[in-house]
This record gives C-alpha cells, sequence and structure tokens, in this order.
C-alpha cells in the first residue's frame, strides 16, 4: 500500500477506536492508553491493546467491538485481529490528559 494510504487507514483506525468505550471506567480504549500498536498489512490489521486488569470479564466484548467498529468505518478491511498483551501492563499514566479530566484525576 501507498504511503499516503497507509497514513489514512491508520488514523480512520484510531478515529474508530474512540467509539470504544471501557463500559466500567466510561473512558473510550484510546484515551485509556489501552491501545499499543496497529499494523496494516496487506491482508488484515492487528490491534495490539491491553485491559486496565488482566482479569477483565470484558475482553472478549471489547474485542469484538474493536473489530466492529474498525470494519464499519473500513468496509473494505476483511479481517481485523485484536492480540491482546499484558507486557507492558497498563498504568494509569498511560491515559491521555483528556481522560484524566474525564476521571477528575486532573493535576495528579
Amino acid at each position: 500500500m501507498k504511503k499516503f494510504t497507509l497514513n489514512r487507514i491508520r488514523n480512520e483506525i484510531i478515529i474508530a477506536l474512540h467509539e470504544v468505550v471501557e463500559p466500567v471506567v466510561g473512558v473510550n480504549i484510546v484515551d485509556l492508553g489501552l491501545i499499543y500498536n496497529v499494523q496494516i498489512r496487506e491482508c488484515c490489521i492487528i490491534v495490539r491493546m491491553t485491559m486496565t486488569k488482566s482479569a477483565c470479564a470484558l475482553q472478549t466484548s471489547i474485542s469484538t467491538e474493536v473489530k466492529a467498529v474498525i470494519q464499519r468505518r473500513l468496509p473494505e478491511i476483511t479481517e481485523v485481529c485484536v492480540e491482546l498483551v499484558w507486557d507492558p501492563p497498563w498504568h494509569p499514566e498511560k491515559m491521555s490528559e483528556r481522560a484524566k479530566r474525564q476521571l477528575g484525576w486532573f493535576g495528579r
């Protein structure tokens, strides 16, 4: 794929991922810092992400929603793989300033 096309696709994916809200916290997964990497390959998109806790009961539903929002925004993408990783572990410092403000943690 051409570089400008890859940048467009990556931007569209990040926009789509902002729609996925971690239901317990109520903040989108991008601002929470749960997205570690997005790889764009010829055959698929691979999203490397984590959860706030390794025992998160919502892993399956969040992963399913990640796939759905990407495919809705980019219907030409036929395969999305979500790879859950635990290293490095998630920490509140990974949150964006917007997420911290939303949770009332601004200035901490």
